[in-house]
C-alpha cells in the first residue's frame, strides 16, 4: 500500500515537523509513505474573492503536475462528509481497493484548495465543521492514518 500527501504550504515550526516525523515512522510498517509540499503562494492583504481564486488555481496547477492518471485522490475539504475514526479505517480499506493500494490526499493552503483540485479529487471528507490550519490538517490526517491502521490489523489504539 502507498500513500502520498500532497500539501499546499511547508512547515516551519519543528513542532509540526516532529510530530509529523513520528507518525509518518509508525504509518511505516504499514504503507509507504511520502509527503510532498508545494508552495503556499503570497497574497496580498486584501485580496479580491477573484485574486485569491487565481492564486488558488497556480496553486492547484503545481500539484495537478503531479497527479497520475491512474491515481485514487482524496481531499480534504470542508463540509464534506465526516467519519469518525472506525469508519474512517474501514471506508480507507474501501479506498485501497478503489484505487489500486495507492491513495493521494490533497490538503489545501491558508486559501483552501483550488476549484480544479477539487474537481480531480475522487473523493473529499471533512474533519468537521472548523477549519483547521494546514500544518495541523497534516498531522491529523497522519494520526488518522494511523490510527486506521492499527484499527484495521487489530491492534489497540488510544480511545
Amino acid at each position: 500500500m502507498r500513500i502520498a500527501i500532497y500539501c499546499i504550504g511547508s512547515l516551519k515550526e519543528s513542532y509540526w515537523k516532529e510530530a509529523c516525523a513520528e507518525y509518518g515512522k509508525r504509518i511505516q510498517p504499514y504503507a509507504k509513505l511520502t509527503i510532498e509540499e508545494f508552495p503556499d503562494l503570497p497574497t496580498k492583504e486584501g485580496a479580491s474573492a477573484t485574486e485569491e481564486e487565481e492564486t488558488k488555481e497556480k496553486e492547484g496547477q503545481r500539484v495537478l503536475a503531479k497527479i497520475k492518471p491512474g491515481d485514487y485522490v482524496i481531499s480534504l475539504d470542508l463540509n464534506q462528509k465526516e467519519y469518525d475514526s472506525v469508519a474512517f479505517s474501514r471506508h480507507l480499506e474501501d479506498a485501497f481497493v478503489r484505487g489500486g493500494s495507492s491513495l493521494v490526499f490533497l490538503i489545501g493552503g491558508s486559501l483552501g484548495l483550488s476549484k480544479s483540485l477539487k474537481a480531480r479529487a475522487n473523493e473529499s471528507f471533512s474533519f468537521g465543521p472548523m477549519t483547521f490550519p494546514h500544518q495541523l490538517a497534516r498531522v491529523m490526517l497522519l494520526e488518522q492514518l494511523y490510527r486506521a491502521f492499527r484499527i484495521q490489523n487489530g491492534q489497540p489504539y488510544h480511545k
